[in-house]
């Protein structure tokens, strides 16, 4: 990010840029940036935009050989193509020899670093990775948002809407712009507001749910599922993440093992301090045989589901119920 806010700082822009991530927030923003800096607003003439897996190469390459109509460079934007993950071969014989007045922004969820097309992107351009933010950077990135509208957040409510969010950059930006609005007259966010006007986000609700699950109280884990599906949240949905929960608190207990602090292991795993802590304390209340047998049976679940064997609401249901009656916390 670093690089990209120099270029946009100083104006020297390299031809080919290559955004990629998990976090769409961010690489909307800088992808946002980048046009406004490298195309007039309102050019169509000089701007192409493609996206999709199913996007025509050899159109990207005939337009970009296209000399600009009446300004200095002509700038395409390709979104989602897939093409870093072994299938541009073409473009990337092709970026080799880029006309001096056509550049390239590339916005990808995953890429292969092996592949040729990144390869030479990496070459000749500037690749920057937009992945999950880590606590101190989202709460930095809260305050001066915050800030910019004259409000102001205790830490102990900056921990209760990240609670509610999580650390998609996308959906708190969404429930601040809330925030906001509710706290039109006053000049403090609190506890309450966020308790009020914050949607708690699926994934938050299966890690509370799991949370019953381990203490054995059945009937708040089932009313959970039952919550989620009133708000039309499909069984099979909420079964991949119940199993994608177990998944990472297996992960999250063997980096414990092996002596990794809360930071160190929000690192390895992807996920910022205080998310990273939760599933630490959560980890503690399982054996891992009993995860590796949750995980093993999520599974078998949905194959039971895809062939007929279960119904799909009835077997979250049972899942549910199995691990609420086991006696989870062992070593």
């Amino acid at each position: 990010m670093k690089s990209i806010n120099e270029d946009l700082k100083t104006g020297n822009f390299k031809q080919i840029y290559l955004l990629y991530g998990e976090e769409a927030y961010l690489k909307r923003q800088y992808k946002e940036k980048l046009v406004k800096a490298l195309v007039e607003p309102g050019d169509t003439m000089n701007y192409g935009y493609f996206e999709g897996k199913k996007i025509n190469v050899k159109e990207i390459i005939d337009l970009s050989e296209t000399m600009p109509f009446f300004a200095d460079r002509r700038l395409i934007v390709v979104e989602n193509s897939g093409l870093f993950k072994g299938e541009g071969q073409e473009l990337a014989d092709y970026l080799k020899e880029l006309p001096e007045t056509s550049y390239f922004i590339f916005v990808e969820s995953e890429i292969d670093k092996r592949s040729r097309l990144f390869k030479a992107v990496k070459d000749i351009g500037r690749v920057t990775e937009l992945g999950r933010q880590n606590e101190k950077m989202l709460i930095s990135w809260i305050l001066g948002k915050l800030k910019g509208e004259n409000k102001r957040i205790t830490e102990n409510t900056m921990m209760s809407l990240l609670n509610k969010t999580g650390a998609d950059m996308e959906n708190i930006d969404k429930e601040l712009e809330k925030l906001i609005c509710y706290t039109l007259d006053r000049d403090v966010i609190t506890d309450d507001d966020v308790e009020e006007v914050c949607i708690t986000i699926t994934e938050n609700r299966i890690f509370d749910m799991i949370n019953f699950i381990t203490e054995r109280k059945q009937k708040e884990a089932l009313d959970l599922y039952y919550d989620l599906l009133a708000l039309k949240e499909p069984p099979m949905k909420i079964l991949f993440l119940i199993a994608r929960q177990f998944n990472l608190l297996m992960q999250a207990k063997d980096l414990m093992r092996l002596g990794y602090s809360r930071d160190s292991l929000g690192q390895k795993m992807g996920l910022p301090g205080f998310i990273a802590g939760k599933y630490m304390v959560q980890a503690r209340n399982f054996s891992m045989e009993i995860l590796k047998e949750a995980v093993e049976d999520c599974v078998q679940t949905e194959q039971d589901v895809k062939t007929g064997k279960i119904n799909d609401l009835i077997s979250v249901e049972l899942i549910i119920v199995k691990y609420s009656g086991k006696q989870a916390n062992t070593h």
